[in-house]
């Protein structure tokens, strides 16, 4: 018995080192397999990635706008609202309700957040449900410019690559700045900028805190978390959002508490009109769809020779007439 007790510890060190070696040999095997996975889906869908030009010189769509002489605004023709911004023009409580609620990690990850993929992977293998989705601001980016909504495994793959390839092309701020500009936030609003005039008839440097954290809690379902048509839902996302902030240490308990508490004040806002003269803004319409393609896509600012004083003249003269022909 003794002498098989001391070459018990022998035995034991090399089942260890047979194993050892097994397991480097499995995971080499997986990781070169994985590799190899990669590099196929890679040159699979190589043909679908942005181009560095496109990129590098996005324009964004905005809306067709017909103003007087001097300069003020006659009418506005397009399906999407935008006023694209700089991301420096965009206050920082902003940006952070945004990061803090959609992508904490952002200035930290290459596109790609891997915690958020394993949270994402464990939620799917425990609960079944997609609702875990693990979407960067890059990778939203990457979506709402050259992918769809559609949950398949291929688009998510797709939205990967592309991310990734976004995040070699530009900056963090650049891609910040884009996708501030570009996300869809209700009522035809695309961009912070937009929102800030659509939901609050204000400039985005208006805002209060609590007004932004709504603007900031809608990516997530523009629609069912919309503040004009569900004021309720949007209340509760919104703490969310002011939550986030609390969390990441960028609002105190007694910031949190008022804006939380704050009511919710959205309503429509339609385009600032500052001289009403529709038969013009009509004839100015029907001309720029007879000749651009893009006519309320490009972001056309039409300057006409009709001067606002003479119009309101021209406008007051003929209801001042049509009254007295009237009474006559």
């Amino acid at each position: 018995m003794p002498a098989i007790h001391r070459h018990l510890p022998i035995l034991l060190l090399g089942d260890c080192v047979a194993i050892l070696n097994k397991l480097l040999k499995i995971t080499l095997a997986l990781i070169i397999l994985g590799a190899l996975t990669v590099a196929a889906t890679y040159a699979y869908i190589y043909d679908e990635l942005p181009s560095v030009g496109t990129l590098k010189d996005v324009r964004l769509q905005t809306p067709m706008k017909i103003y007087t002489a001097e300069g003020l605004l006659i009418s506005q023709y397009g399906e999407k609202r935008r006023i694209p911004l700089r991301l420096s023009e965009m206050p920082q409580p902003l940006i952070d309700a945004f990061l803090d609620t959609e992508d904490s990690r952002f200035y930290d990850h290459p596109g790609i957040d891997i915690i958020g993929i394993f949270r994402s992977i464990i939620a799917v293998a425990t609960t079944g449900s997609l609702k875990q989705g693990a979407s960067t601001v890059t990778m939203q980016l990457a979506r709402n410019f050259y992918l769809t909504r559609e949950k398949t495994f291929i688009r998510k793959i797709k939205e990967l690559f592309i991310a990734l390839h976004i995040e070699s092309l530009l900056s963090k701020d650049e891609i910040l700045e884009l996708y501030l500009n570009k996300i869809a936030l209700g009522h035809r609003s695309f961009g912070v900028g937009a929102a800030a005039r659509v939901y609050y008839g204000k400039d985005i440097q208006d805002l209060t805190l609590a007004e932004m954290a709504t603007i900031a809690g809608l990516p997530k379902a523009p629609s069912s978390l919309n503040p004009i048509s569900r004021p309720q839902r949007a209340k509760k996302r919104r703490a969310v959002v002011l939550g986030r902030m609390l969390a990441m240490k960028h609002i105190d308990q007694a910031t949190y508490e008022d804006a939380k508490n704050q009511p919710v004040t959205a309503f429509k806002h339609g385009a600032d009109i500052e001289a009403k003269a529709p038969y013009v803004a009509s004839l100015v319409n029907d001309e720029m769809l007879r000749n651009y393609d893009d006519a309320y896509t490009g972001g056309y600012n039409v300057y006409t020779t009709v001067p606002a004083k003479l119009q309101l003249a021209a406008q007051t003269a003929v209801v001042n007439n049509l009254h007295s022909y009237d009474e006559r």
